[in-house]
């Protein structure tokens, strides 16, 4: 089968060896499919529902309007998450009046890229939130019109289904209020909701959309809406730990069956197929040490936890704490003493494509990460009591390392970043 491939992400560095992950960012092209052959029940990370309207060059209103004739388009998707990630199935959070439809993913990921959204046509959801940079911006920190530079890192845009607070401090409560905040931030895209929607009414595409997807037609809270759906369905999928985690948990289940799975068919079947998916996704001796100690005596999953590597809570690490006048992160929304300083916990699948690290992108590194916490952050009045001094050795730390390079990552969907409307 052809393969649809985004921009490689480039070589990483470990022990002196290049490694280049072109995998990541590749996936089967989608097949170009009728209504008959559209079923609701989907699993979010198929091609299809992030390839855009198949064709080539601007979108016209005739292909728009074929698209949105289609019923199939506009039914609620059952959603499933990718095998590994759907361990977090229970933190999905999709509100009842935004369901997930087709259409409403398409109209998100126009709207994603497209400039038109920024006061002088130079910003786009995507300039700061770029596939071909992990779903993040590999600089320190965020640039929007006029070169303006914010003064916090880009988070990623991905496996956001599974959180509701948005934003390093939590300020946004919902992923649609998210999506529209940087239309209006000065910063970032310098416009305002009533400009920008003034704007998208007067391309006859977006209009078009609009009006057969939402009731009451273009609306800024409609623009939050489609670009919300369209950030839902990017999620990681299957990766390293992911295969080795579920052979263990089931050798672990079955340890004193195990001889005899022959007698159960079923069961064996269930096994060797494990034992494939982790023979395909192979991890070194140094990647397998480095998952005990994640584990373990390196104490990630205090708050890089479950199956998502978040708890979604905030803390405080230290990092910027040794500043005058610090970024005091989620206190600044809360009001609570405890929150000073504190920030979200990231999630880790995919991290060695989201450099630079914290919420100030201070650290350039995984290496310099992992220096970070192994002298338990910097000492301050606020720290998390989960910052503790870890006393890894060199080799214990390369072997973390590499298990957050190799067994951490996992295949994005293929997204097109082309196709908007004339």
């Amino acid at each position: 089968m052809p393969r649809c491939k985004q921009p490689i992400l480039g070589t990483l560095i470990l022990g002196g060896a290049g490694l280049l992950f072109g995998g990541p960012m590749s996936s089967p092209c989608p097949a170009q499919s009728d209504s008959t052959s559209k079923s609701n029940q989907v699993t979010l990370g198929d091609a299809e529902l992030t390839a855009g309207i198949p064709g080539f060059g601007l979108l016209t209103d005739a292909q728009l309007n074929r698209w949105l004739d289609d019923p199939a388009n506009h039914e609620t998707l059952q959603i499933k998450l990718p095998k590994g990630l759907d361990a977090a199935s229970a933190n999905i959070s999709i509100p009842d009046d935004n369901p997930m439809t087709r259409a409403k993913i398409e109209l998100g990921r126009q709207l994603y890229f497209d400039e038109r959204l920024s006061s002088d046509n130079t910003i786009s959801c995507a300039s700061c939130h770029d596939p071909a940079q992990g779903w993040g911006a590999e600089m320190r920190f965020g640039v929007g019109v006029r070169g303006q530079e914010g003064g916090r890192n880009s988070p990623v845009a991905y496996n956001r289904i599974l959180s509701k607070a948005q934003f390093w401090d939590g300020r946004a409560d919902s992923l649609e209020d998210q999506a529209v905040g940087p239309i209006a931030n000065s910063i970032e895209m310098g416009n305002t909701h009533e400009a920008s929607v003034a704007t998208i009414a007067k391309i006859p595409g977006y209009k078009l959309q609009f009006e057969k997807i939402f009731h009451d037609g273009v609306h800024i809270d409609n623009v939050g809406k489609a670009l919300a759906t369209f950030e839902r369905a990017i999620v990681t999928g299957l990766m390293p730990y992911d295969a080795y985690d579920q052979l263990a948990k089931f050798e672990k289940t079955f340890a004193e069956d195990l001889e005899y799975l022959d007698e159960e068919p079923e069961l064996k079947a269930k096994y060797d197929v494990l034992k494939a998916e982790a023979a395909a996704m192979p991890m070194s001796e140094s990647a397998q040490r480095g998952m005990t100690l994640f584990s373990g005596k390196a104490n990630c999953t205090a708050c890089h936890a479950g199956a998502n590597f978040t708890d979604e809570q905030y803390h405080n690490l230290g990092v910027g704490m040794d500043v005058a006048e610090p970024d005091l992160g989620r206190f600044e929304i809360s009001r609570e003493e405890k929150d000073k300083g504190a920030f979200k916990t990231p999630t880790l699948r995919n991290i060695v494509f989201t450099a630079p690290y914290m919420h100030d992108g201070s650290q350039a590194t995984l290496e310099e990460v992992v220096e970070w916490y192994n002298k338990g952050g910097h000492k301050n009045e606020y720290l998390s009591d989960k910052m503790k001094v870890l006393n890894l050795t060199d080799d214990e730390k390369a072997d973390l390392i590499a298990f957050m390079i190799e067994g951490l990552t996992g295949e994005f969907p293929y997204v097109s970043q082309a196709r908007l409307p004339q």
